[in-house]
């Protein structure tokens, strides 16, 4: 046991360490642009393209700062703002899709899938459910009343304070992590000196099959569906590695899973909007279900046609 621990531990640190050198910078850089023109000059771009997507203007801004930082600086936002109950869930199916795009991103170039995969699949979903939600639902007039609005912060000022602040931001979030990838790097380890792992790959067999994957990937699924991209990179990293996962299984699970990842958290942070979460889960699996599915149909035609011109040629 002692020797599992230590192999746990030593992983934990190191992919602490890996995915911290991705996060810290990126965190400190998005938090003094806040600050900056840059962030109220793209929400100036979007701005015309709300209307499109059945949102005012000012939804523009918890889009951004969504996508460049993370879901709860997102619903600060807007919990700032007057809009609608169909706005806000239009805003929130958005967001489930598409946040955080920077640390994501990266960490998904960490297991070798291609970046323009992950944000045309991200940005895509979340534009195309937006124009399909704004067709379909005619109700949600309403003003949206917000259940729990958090104390509103002190303006910081003065580029000492800003940057301050961006490096306290980025050594939390660096915490944060430590406290979760660790522990569950120590814990992933013992499984699979126990043998438990293997045990339940068999039990996501016939989900993994289902969904064009073979078994091994389903240690990447279940991470990335329970803790999410960020926190449970370590555990997605760790299976590529060591479970021979290949490129095409690992560029599927994160099909899925850009599309459905945190499913508790990322489903219930935005019950104090006061929206139906129930409709915005089934949306988010729903839509992973159906894009892997048919996206592994498609691959596995392609190979059997490669597969085929290659005999010919012979």
């Amino acid at each position: 046991m002692g020797s599992t621990l230590k192999r746990g531990l030593f992983v934990g640190l190191n992919t602490t360490w890996a995915l911290g050198k991705v996060i810290f910078p990126v965190t400190l850089i998005v938090s003094i642009l806040q600050y900056t023109p840059v962030l109220p000059w793209v929400i100036e771009l979007i701005t015309p393209l709300m209307s499109v997507l059945g949102l005012s203007g000012d939804a523009a801004i918890p889009l951004v700062i969504g996508n460049f930082l993370n879901l709860y600086a997102a619903i600060g936002a807007i919990l700032t703002l007057d809009l609608t109950v169909k706005e806000v869930f239009i805003i929130a199916v958005m967001l489930s899709f598409s946040h955080n795009m920077l640390v994501e991103s990266s960490v998904a170039l960490k297991v070798g899938v291609k970046l323009w995969i992950i944000v045309l699949v991200r940005l895509g979903l979340a534009f195309i459910s937006a124009v399909v939600i704004n067709l379909v639902w005619h109700g949600g007039s309403e003003i949206a009343k917000y259940g729990m609005v958090p104390p509103k912060s002190e303006e910081v000022s003065g580029w000492g304070a800003i940057l301050l602040e961006g490096i306290t931001k980025a050594g939390i979030g660096i915490f944060q992590l430590a406290i979760i990838v660790i522990p569950l790097m120590v814990v992933v380890q013992i499984m699979k000196d126990k043998q438990w792992l293997a045990v339940f790959s068999r039990w996501m067999a016939p989900a993994t099959r289902a969904l064009g994957m073979k078994e091994n990937t389903s240690t990447t699924m279940a991470a990335g569906l329970l803790i999410g991209l960020a926190y449970g990179a370590g555990v997605m990293i760790q299976a590529v590695q060591e479970d021979g996962v290949s490129k095409k299984d690992v560029t599927l699970a994160f099909i899925f899973l850009v599309a459905c990842h945190a499913v508790v958290e990322d489903t219930l942070i935005f019950v104090p909007l006061g929206i139906p979460v129930l409709p915005l889960l089934l949306i988010r699996l729903g839509v992973a279900i159906l894009l892997t599915i048919t996206v592994a149909i498609i691959w596995n035609r392609a190979d059997i046609a490669k597969r085929k011109e290659a005999v010919y040629e012979q």
